[in-house]
Order: structure tokens, then sequence, then C-alpha cells
């Protein structure tokens, strides 16, 4: 993943905030709404772009595009270095390799003790019947 040429293709937006916050809400756009155009970006590889379809699905909307936003803060600039830095976090997790697990065998310890309980089980159930003579 090329991150220069992947920040050079985001669009960023400033809209007005939700919410409460007085007279600076309604004057001032601090929210910015980052969109990310996943299959029409250059900076990722087919495959690149395969896995990250793939993995942000419930994330990107019916045309492929990744939208992020961000209201935490009352400056625009600030909340676009967020919301810049959240999509960075979003990208290199989509785009991480998995390790593949190793199946790792139970130890021989625990199969013993896993049947030295169940023969002292039995032992108590057995000693519970009634004699038979």
């Amino acid at each position: 993943m090329n991150t220069g040429q992947i920040l050079q293709e985001l669009d960023y937006k400033a809209v007005r905030s939700s919410g409460a916050g007085g007279q600076n809400v309604n004057k001032v756009s601090s929210k910015v709404v980052l969109s990310f155009n996943l299959m029409a970006s250059n900076a990722l590889t087919d495959e690149e772009k395969l896995l990250a379809e793939t993995r942000l699905a419930p994330r990107l909307t019916n045309d492929g595009i990744l939208i992020l936003q961000c209201d935490e803060d009352r400056s625009q600039l600030r909340n676009k270095d967020i919301v810049t830095k959240r999509f960075i976090t979003v990208m290199d997790a989509a785009l991480k390799e998995e390790k593949p697990r190793k199946p790792t065998r139970i130890p021989r310890s625990v199969i013993k003790k896993r049947i030295e309980g169940k023969r002292r089980q039995a032992e108590k159930k057995q000693s519970r019947r009634r004699p038979d003579f």
C-alpha cells in the first residue's frame, strides 16, 4: 500500500456538524467527511483492492466508496487530521495479511488428567450403587 499516493486520492468535504453546540454549529462547517473510491484507486494493486473490498464490505457504499466522517473537534483542520489517521488505520487493518493458524497438539498431561478425572468420577458412581450379592 502506497500511503502517500492514497492520501492524494482522498476527497474531503466540510459540512456543518449536527447536534448541540450553539451558534458555532450553525455558522461553521467543522465536520469533515472523507470519501475514498476503492475501485478507482491507482495506489492499490488488484489483489489489494479485492482484499479490501471483501474485508470492508459492510463499510462500503454500493459504488465501492469508503466514507468516514469526524466531528469530534471544533476545528475543521483537527477533524481532517483525525479522519485521515482513522482512514489509514482502517486501510492497514483491511490489507494486513493474517498469519496462518498453527494447529497445536493437546499436551499428554492434559489428556492424562482428563482421563483420570473420568475414572475417579466412575469410581464415585460405582461406590454409590447398591451392592450386588
